[in-house]
């Protein structure tokens, strides 16, 4: 990777972490607010929700826009929607400006995450830059769910909920300066017979569709994790600390895995670590209903963060190789959309399962779910084995 390519991937991933700490802070402060306020657990879930919808919702338009007007347009409209939304609950902190608050945040962190993500991408040269490229820039979210809630928690303690919400308003525009000093690509060009087509058409290339069912099961995966710890540590007794403890040490395995994947990319390919992913996944959900002890789940939380955490590099690497460069953005809009529509839907889906026939059941079902399909894993080919020569600069 040679020096200019880690300047601007540096710049674009303190990017990432800016916007996407304005949400997560903003995720953490706002329901606590609204908890102080009186108002129900229900209410609250709906704020939540809220988060997630926006992104859901506008990720295909935001990969058309990025795809017509590359990286900053887009960053620049991410950056005033959260900030104004932030602001908002600066002026007034009522449940309703909340709810309008979290919708902004969250429609703008989807945007500029698809957009940046389609210009690391462009950056690259070949496979092996692409695996590299895309596993700094996942370390980016995992800085981010930490500085965010932790910013806001320290202003809400100090100074209170409005100082907070004005210093997450703050944050974005970091992202904008950051974004100005990174060099604009050339527009890819639609080829003449392109015309205009659904971005469901990218669906109809086999591998295509099959990456983003293997994207979409091992998402289901991570919100199961996060969802149900909780639930069978509860069952087992075990403290909110070591709860707390166990999913801390998956996510921070999780980070500790992209970390290390930059420097073994050239060693990876990217259906068997997605492959190896899936078999390990399905046999530590076997394992954790045997679990009784907040050691042996915290064991099985940090190797399933090694193993989930480490799927999301190979599978961007492989949605851009196997995607035309001029309708990358529209990729990467049909992987968030299916990404956020599940971290909605599958915690009402396990909430209500686990009801019904128990935690046990729901972690042995996804477990054979993910383990049946992992020789579909293995099959994945790119179309071209590299991306196309571009020049970067």
């Amino acid at each position: 990777m040679n020096p200019r390519l880690r300047v601007d991937l540096a710049r674009l991933i303190a990017s990432q972490i800016c916007v996407h700490a304005c949400m997560t802070g903003f995720r953490m402060a706002a329901p606590l607010m609204a908890l102080r306020e009186g108002y129900s657990a229900l209410a609250v879930g709906v704020l939540l929700a809220l988060f997630a919808v926006s992104p859901a919702v506008l990720a295909l338009p935001a990969g058309r826009f990025a795809d017509r007007h590359g990286l900053r347009h887009p960053v620049r409209v991410a950056v005033v929607t959260a900030s104004v939304g932030a602001l908002l609950a600066v002026a007034w902190p009522a449940f309703w400006v909340l709810c309008i608050s979290a919708t902004a945040c969250g429609a703008a962190s989807g945007i500029a995450m698809i957009a940046l993500q389609r210009h690391v991408g462009r950056l690259a040269h070949d496979a092996t830059e692409l695996r590299q490229v895309f596993s700094w820039m996942a370390v980016g979210p995992s800085i981010s769910n930490f500085l965010g809630p932790l910013l806001a928690g320290l202003l809400i303690d100090f100074a209170g909920f409005r100082w907070a919400y004005l210093l997450l308003a703050l944050l974005p525009w970091l992202a904008w300066h950051w974004v100005r000093l990174t060099q604009e690509l050339p527009r890819e060009e639609r080829p003449a017979d392109a015309g205009r087509r659904s971005s469901w058409d990218l669906l109809r290339q086999p591998d295509f569709r099959r990456l983003m069912a293997l994207n979409w099961m091992l998402s289901s995966c991570w919100d199961v994790h996060t969802f149900l710890v909780p639930v069978i540590g509860h069952e087992r007794g075990l403290s909110a600390t070591a709860i707390g403890a166990i999913l801390g040490g998956f996510a921070l395995a999780a980070t500790a895995i992209r970390l290390l994947m930059p420097w073994i990319a050239s060693r990876l390919r990217e259906s068997a670590v997605i492959a190896s992913a899936m078999a390990a996944t399905a046999l530590l959900f076997g394992l954790y209903p045997f679990a009784h002890t907040a050691w042996t789940m915290a064991g099985l939380s940090v190797l399933l963060g090694f193993a989930l955490g480490s799927v999301q590099p190979m599978i961007m690497s492989m949605l851009h190789q196997m995607t035309p460069p001029h309708r990358h953005g529209e990729a990467l809009g049909l992987r968030a959309m299916a990404i956020n529509g599940s971290s909605v839907a599958m915690p009402l889906l396990f909430g209500s399962a686990g009801a019904a026939v128990g935690v046990a059941f729901v972690f042995w079902a996804v477990g054979a779910v993910v383990g049946s399909a992992s020789p579909m894993a293995w099959r994945l080919r790119p179309v071209a084995a590299q991306p196309p020569e571009r020049s970067r600069f």
